[in-house]
């Protein structure tokens, strides 16, 4: 039987399967739900666990050997296997298919694998897994619907935020749902329950160093020189990646050629802030330094950028850190003008 990840909750409270098949690559959902499986099956007296992780080296025989021999004080076990690989060759193939063709008594077993293709879906050992139990495809959260997410899991611990708020926060994780997970749990010790503001979320998400590279690039934009020079000499301080620093200007860039380009084409302001996916405060000063800067100079500043990476990777010669040193002042001087 095949169910949906958000029905694995109703479904435990219903029966417990003697099989579930976890099948995805989004790790943070297929911990939870594990997690959930191990917990129901534990809360009904499957106390005892047993550990296997499928390699190259994994012996079957002791897998189906360990499923039939019974607990010596009779406790119903879990039989936790992972099969990383998703892929457990022809000898693991036949095995699976004759473990699910007599599945142990008093077990539950947890078979937790990556994402399966469709060739892989139509072996016979897929199909076992299927059949003789619960599987459940674990789906990662699309870009589009993470602030939704992120809303729902903020939810479960009494806080809410707006949704320009919501999408700030999607966009510093990136999709990542563990970065997300670990930064939803932060706002659920710092702050009581209750409504969040863009700045509690901000200061949250972004305060994990003394320096921090979107001050870098409010810096760069504000034409505050001096601010720029010294939160990049603080970010080589403290072993920041070049290449973080480079994106991030680069992004912020990109930003204000886009802005710039609507504003001469007449669109609103608010339209095109939306599009470059810039919130809160920072929208004022983003506004501001697009109008201010050349756009000649914001794509020099492009293909300067271009340049420093090429110097990263080892491509071209040059010193990185003075590049943005430099590819950052060239626009805080344009900006300040």
């Amino acid at each position: 039987m095949r169910i949906k990840l958000e029905q694995l909750a109703q479904q435990l409270q219903k029966q417990t399967a003697p099989l579930y098949t976890l099948s995805g690559n989004e790790p943070l959902l297929i911990l939870e739900a594990a997690g959930l499986i191990r917990t129901h099956a534990r809360q009904q007296g499957y106390t005892e666990r047993e550990l296997f992780t499928v390699d190259q080296h994994f012996d079957w025989a002791e897998l189906l050997n360990a499923g039939h021999n019974l607990s010596l004080f009779g406790e119903r076990k879990i039989m936790d296997i992972r099969i990383p690989t998703g892929k457990p060759g022809r000898e693991g193939g036949k095995a699976l298919e004759a473990y699910c063709a007599a599945l142990p008594p008093d077990t539950v077993t947890l078979i937790t694998l990556p994402r399966i293709d469709k060739q892989g879906q139509a072996s016979k050992w897929f199909k076992a897994l299927e059949a003789a139990g619960t599987l459940i495809p674990v789906y990662p959260v699309e870009r589009d619907q993470l602030p939704g997410w992120i809303g729902q899991r903020l939810a479960k611990q009494q806080q809410k935020a707006d949704a320009a708020t919501l999408q700030f926060l999607a966009n510093q994780v990136e999709g990542n749902l563990l970065a997300a997970h670990q930064e939803i749990q932060k706002l659920a010790l710092l702050y009581p329950a209750g409504n969040l503001t863009f700045d509690q979320v901000k200061d949250v998400v972004l305060n994990v160093a003394r320096y921090d590279v979107y001050q870098l690039s409010d810096a760069m934009i504000t034409g505050d020189t001096a601010r720029f020079q010294r939160i990049l000499t603080g970010l080589q301080g403290e072993g920041t990646a070049p290449l973080l620093i480079l994106a991030t200007l680069a992004e912020q860039i990109r930003q204000l050629i886009i802005i710039r380009k609507g504003l001469d084409n007449g669109q609103p302001p608010a339209q095109l802030l939306q599009t470059a996916r810039i919130w809160g405060e920072r929208q004022k000063t983003v506004i501001a330094a697009a109008r201010r800067i050349d756009p000649h100079a914001l794509m020099q500043g492009i293909t300067d950028a271009a340049e420093i990476d090429r110097m990263i990777k080892g491509v071209a010669q040059g010193d990185v850190w003075e590049a943005l040193l430099q590819l950052g002042l060239r626009l805080a001087v344009r900006s300040h003008r």
